[in-house]
């Protein structure tokens, strides 16, 4: 699981750093380290860690202020590394972004732990992203992407919009009143007959590149996805 992840380390005692660099390079992930606010940009502007480990108590900009500017960049986990151990110096940490804590001094079996459940994490809500078919048909839905053999293939807002109810659903049928109520709005103007026009078009882009239309037609009743 922890192949070439990379960490970035934010630490600006360099005993802190070696140790912590050469214990995860050691564990076979890639290595960053940073000792202040202007090192971890210019990180952060080339690299994208997968997760990062937070000192607090920094020169400048403390830890705190820093882990807001790095959410401007990323949604990795962060976990602080501190000294401090008061629940309002927990609930500050949670509220500038971190995702977790651990005080020093602490063990290198613990960090390792930490650090592994959290890629876990990121992990397995990937995985809860993306829905792949045996097809070779991708859907990642935090994207609004649609791929085939690693290749996108360019859907309008509502025909995405119809391929991830549809898709997310499998094996349910949808009327087509139900499907627009859902994605148009009970008060929206227009009717449910641009549904069957929408998924023509679908239907005529996935057989184009896939050569499979993904949508069945369950005549008198509506649309199931046949991914």
């Amino acid at each position: 699981m922890n192949k070439m992840k990379k960490i970035l380390i934010i630490d600006d005692e360099r005993m802190m750093q070696d140790l912590i660099k050469d214990h995860f390079s050691a564990e076979g992930y890639l290595v960053y380290v940073a000792k202040d606010y202007e090192r971890t940009i210019s990180i952060l502007n080339i690299f994208k860690p997968d997760l990062i480990l937070l000192d607090i108590n920094m020169p400048g900009k403390d830890g705190l202020s820093l882990c807001k500017d790095i959410r401007d960049y990323l949604t990795c986990p962060i976990i602080f590394l501190t000294a401090k151990v008061t629940q309002q110096d927990i609930v500050r940490g949670l509220m500038a972004g971190g995702d977790d804590y651990i005080t020093k001094p602490f063990s290198l079996e613990e960090l390792t732990a930490r650090v592994n459940a959290h890629l876990r994490r990121e992990e397995r809500q990937k995985i809860r992203n993306e829905l792949r078919f045996s097809n070779g048909v991708v859907i990642v839905y935090g994207e609004r992407i649609v791929y085939f053999n690693e290749n996108e293939i360019l859907f309008s807002k509502k025909e995405f919009d119809i391929i991830e109810l549809l898709s997310q659903n499998a094996g349910h049928v949808f009327e087509r009143e139900q499907i627009y109520e859902k994605l148009w709005g009970l008060e929206a103007d227009g009717n449910s007959t641009v549904i069957k026009e929408h998924i023509r078009k679908i239907r005529a882009r996935f057989i184009e590149i896939t050569g499979n239309s993904m949508i069945e037609t369950v005549w008198g009743v509506g649309y199931k996805w046949g991914g």
